[in-house]
């Protein structure tokens, strides 16, 4: 049987859509790529032209060219990107080769390649903000839900995988909201200034003469970026981009570690709404949502350590360092879309098992209200001494029951009561602010979504 060759990597299909899938993958791909570029150099013959620096038909006629990438044959396309170490300079005698002769000295007019591909780059992560920003926004209302319909739900909290003293899983879940939604207003102020890239051969726009910032300024404007000043070796703008999409898929990890964690057999806490099986074992459900999102969230940090390592650019133009750049931050962009897009999914169908969580609060004998206890003591004993007091009970009954110690120690029982002890023992006397923190994350959820 002879073997498919339908991809030019065999087996990458079969693992690229654990990452995210055929359309996110579309948003990011050589045709994508190839479509920006194309929108790139259009527009800036077109801006060249609206500054009276060419004539009109010959910016009709470059955009004419531009219009159908179907026209142009990527493996040519590539071929020429390994002469000419970057795609933009095969582009160009493409595009030259496409136009009438008296249009082919307004193709790429005053750029370097630089200019170009930056810009498409840059013009791909807009384009793909716009679903990253929605499944960022579903995540964050399918944890908004989480957190207000549990507000009640009290449950162990647990720290250094320990458990520590009580909580409630709304408060929880507004934790992963606060962070989601932090991390997509993070993103949303770095889509909102996306910069288009032109400074010529060394950044001066020398061959626009004194009409270089007109120029630019028309050039953003036709592709809906920002307009600045040249980035060719100041490569803020990437970082900006790398941290911002780096953030995002850090707060989808959390949750997804939580859930892991949350819904292991022997806490049970949680699960997700379909599992995958096991090849070994029959009776397995494993959490694949979390364990997928987990593993983008193990994968970005060295994306986004690529792009700040690249970051250093020598003079007017870098050696190596730009072309670093590239396949990281298109990496980067498919990873966060698809990790946002998984973690919403995984969310909005999360079930949440109050009555496991309830019986988690009796683990112990009410030891998980040491601290309580401890609290209450400290006024009659002095916080040292109620801290001490209280550390050796338990360990006096390791796995006794603790509300039973504490009803026969003399001290306790001076000092707190029958009552006392009754209400340090209560889980839903020691929440703090749990509500006030609930409803604030909620509050601040509301406004982000107003934006």
């Amino acid at each position: 049987m002879r073997p498919s060759t339908s991809t030019s990597e065999a087996g990458a299909p079969l693992l690229s859509g654990l990452t995210a899938g055929p359309d996110v993958d579309a948003l990011v791909d050589d045709r994508a790529l190839l479509r920006a570029m194309l929108d790139v150099e259009a527009a800036l013959t077109g801006a060249v032209a609206d500054c009276g620096l060419a004539p009109t038909s010959a910016a009709a006629a470059v955009a004419a060219a531009c219009a159908d990438p179907s026209r142009l044959d990527l493996g040519d396309l590539a071929a020429g990107t390994l002469r000419a170490g970057n795609p933009v300079v095969p582009l160009m005698r493409a595009l030259e080769a496409a136009v009438e002769p008296a249009a082919r000295a307004w193709v790429h007019p005053g750029a370097t390649s630089q200019d170009v591909l930056d810009t498409a780059l840059v013009l791909l992560v807009a384009r793909a903000s716009r679903p990253l920003v929605g499944a960022a926004r579903a995540a964050g209302v399918a944890t908004a839900r989480l957190a207000d319909a549990h507000r009640d739900t009290v449950c162990v909290g647990r720290t250094l995988g320990q458990q520590a003293s009580p909580t409630v899983f709304g408060l929880t879940a507004a934790g992963w909201l606060g962070q989601l939604d932090t991390a997509l207003a993070r993103w949303l102020l770095v889509a909102d200034r996306l910069p288009a890239q032109l400074g010529g051969a060394v950044g001066t726009r020398a061959f626009y003469g004194t009409d270089g910032e007109a120029v630019a300024a028309r050039f953003a404007q036709r592709l809906g970026l920002s307009a600045g000043p040249p980035w060719h070796t100041d490569r803020q703008p990437v970082l900006d981009i790398a941290a911002g999409l780096g953030a995002l898929v850090a707060a989808c990890g959390k949750v997804a570690t939580d859930v892991l964690l949350l819904a292991q057999t022997e806490v049970g806490e949680v699960a997700e709404a379909s599992g995958g099986g096991s090849s070994a074992m029959p009776h397995k459900q494993n959490p694949v949502a979390s364990v997928l999102v987990v593993a983008a969230a193990r994968r970005s940090p060295a994306l986004v350590g690529s792009l700040f390592g690249s970051a250093v650019h020598e003079q007017q133009r870098a050696t190596g360092a730009w072309h670093a750049e590239w396949e990281p931050l298109l990496d980067l962009v498919r990873l966060a879309v698809g990790t946002c897009r998984r973690t919403a999914d995984l969310l909005e169908g999360l079930e949440v098992f109050g009555d496991r969580m309830a019986a988690h609060l009796d683990d112990g004998g009410g030891v998980l209200m040491a601290e309580a206890v401890a609290a209450r003591l400290t006024p009659a004993l002095g916080r040292g001494d109620a801290h001490a007091k209280v550390a050796q009970l338990v360990a006096d009954i390791g796995a006794g029951d603790f509300a039973a110690a504490l009803r026969k120690d003399q001290t306790v029982l001076d000092a707190l009561g029958e009552n006392g002890i009754e209400a340090a023992l209560d889980p839903r006397g020691w929440l703090g602010s749990a509500p006030a923190l609930i409803d604030a994350a909620l509050a601040r959820h509301d406004e982000l979504a107003a934006r």
